[in-house]
């Protein structure tokens, strides 16, 4: 491997339309990727499409301009991909978000050391100057990669349960928060104009630290889909700016960059919306409980609610023409999602009409019920999204909520005094029959009780829900 001194910085021009032809195919495919996400049916071609690109791009930046042989190369994909295939294949695809905060963690984190290994080249390298934008640029990339650094850690800390999922908020939080945000674009600035105050990249990434830290530990466990995506649009935009300080600018880390930070925004802006929550209030309104699922079982609440046993909803269930199920963080939390499989093909045997409500944001990342679901080949047809389940109520003979407690809360249709006001919620109440499978009446993440336990269509069917899916099979199958 050359020594950096060795590095031309001036490359021959069949040279740079190589590398640019390689670039324009990466990014190609990066969009054709994104473009396969959209849909179960084609997302696994659409991450091997992307996976290619990405490839592409960087064989391309790391040998086309010699900054690598292939041995080195070779080396360096075999590593990275023993990793990768490690973690694939042994995480749990109910911790699938906290592997999807690792990675932007990990993204805004491989940006900041690109950024401080270019400052050090240019700095011993008379011939490539520091300029007044690419100081700047230095400085605002250093900042949003540590912010998304330290911020993706604690939102991975309050998915594995490591650090409590409720908002920490203390008094001068947001007046500390914009000081260092302050301090920190100062600071850009600065070695904009004095690029050898090289010192000046260590403040912001220690003020990016700690604001990564105080932004999202103030956000409830309800909301960290949304500061997932978050994070996720940062890390790109993080990356988009780390290639224009690149010598020649890295055009693929500029697309890729510009990619995942559009796209990370715009899931966002879809994910507050099927809220009805401005981004603001997600990331300062303190909304949110420690968790959901609550203890194991009723006892001291004296709401009035009815229950029922496995046998009493085995007998509801037969004969019963259209179901609809809606699943929920308590099915992925008992992973219950192979026992879920099995009520479907027990149903589905009876001539059963049998479909799954997904709204947005069940879960902990968007898509986690759809992944799960998929998971134990749940037919891709059977799962409908909010707008297209919602009419199915109406004509369902039942509907079985498995886990999901805010999104099914009528509260939100009409109590303007709730924090859930106005969010699109699924109709589950509209259904002849409610049946709740929980381990308790625990309020949901919004902290709020939740009517559909106690209305008069509901039954409740209290324990683990991996557990109580299983006796229910069973006493299905037992009717037969």
């Amino acid at each position: 491997m050359p020594a950096p001194e060795t590095i031309p910085t001036v490359l021959p021009t069949w040279v740079l339309l190589t590398q640019d032809i390689a670039y324009l195919v990466a990014a190609v495919l990066f969009i054709f990727g994104i473009k396969q996400l959209s849909s179960p049916r084609t997302a696994r071609r659409g991450n091997t499409t992307a996976a290619v690109g990405m490839l592409i791009a960087i064989v391309a930046t790391l040998y086309v301009q010699n900054y690598l042989s292939l041995v080195w190369i070779a080396i360096a994909l075999v590593i990275g991909s023993a990793v990768g295939a490690v973690l694939a294949i042994r995480i749990q695809m109910t911790a699938m978000p906290q592997l999807v905060a690792l990675f932007n963690g990990f993204g805004g984190l491989a940006s900041v050391l690109v950024v401080g290994s270019e400052y050090l080249r240019r700095s011993d390298d008379i011939n490539l100057p520091i300029t007044v934008d690419q100081g700047l640029t230095m400085g605002l990339s250093v900042l949003v990669g540590t912010v998304t650094f330290t911020g993706s850690m604690v939102a991975y800390g309050k998915l594995q349960g490591l650090i409590a999922g409720r908002p920490r908020q203390w008094s001068g939080q947001l007046v500390g928060n914009a000081l260092m945000t302050l301090v920190s674009v100062a600071a850009s600035i600065w070695i904009a104009v004095d690029v050898d105050a090289g010192w000046t990249l260590l403040v912001i990434a220690l003020l990016g630290s700690i604001l990564g830290v105080t932004l999202t530990i103030a956000i409830g466990g309800a909301d960290m889909p949304v500061m997932v995506a978050l994070l996720n649009s940062y890390s790109g935009i993080a990356a988009c700016a780390t290639g224009f300080i690149l010598d020649p600018p890295n055009k693929a880390l500029i697309v890729s960059g510009a990619l995942v930070g559009a796209s990370g925004i715009i899931l966002t802006s879809i994910m507050c919306k099927a809220m009805n929550r401005s981004l603001a209030n997600v990331l300062f309104g303190g909304v949110g409980t420690d968790d959901s699922t609550g203890a194991a079982g009723p006892r001291g609440d004296d709401r009035p609610v009815r229950t029922v046993d496995a046998e009493e909803l085995a007998l509801m269930l037969d004969g019963v023409r259209k179901v609809v199920i809606v699943p929920g963080y308590g099915m992925a939390v008992a992973q219950a999602q192979h026992a879920v499989r099995d009520l479907f093909n027990l149903l589905r045997g009876r001539e059963t009409e049998v479909y799954f409500g997904i709204h947005p944001v069940a879960g902990r990342m968007p898509g986690h019920m759809n992944v799960l679901l998929a998971e134990v080949d749940i037919p891709y047809d059977r799962l409908l999204d909010l707008d297209a389940c919602n009419p199915e109520f109406e004509t369902a003979e039942m509907a079985i909520v498995l886990g999901a407690n805010d999104v099914v809360n009528p509260a939100a249709r009409h109590d303007k005094s709730s924090p859930i006001y106005g969010m699109p919620i699924l109709d589950v109440d509209k259904a002849q029959t409610v049946i709740v499978c929980k381990r308790s009446l625990a309020a949901g993440y919004a902290g709020v009780e939740n009517e559909l336990f106690v209305a008069p269509n509901t039954l409740m069917y209290f324990g683990d829900a991996k557990k109580s899916m299983g006796e229910l099979c069973k006493a299905l199958g037992e009717l037969n």
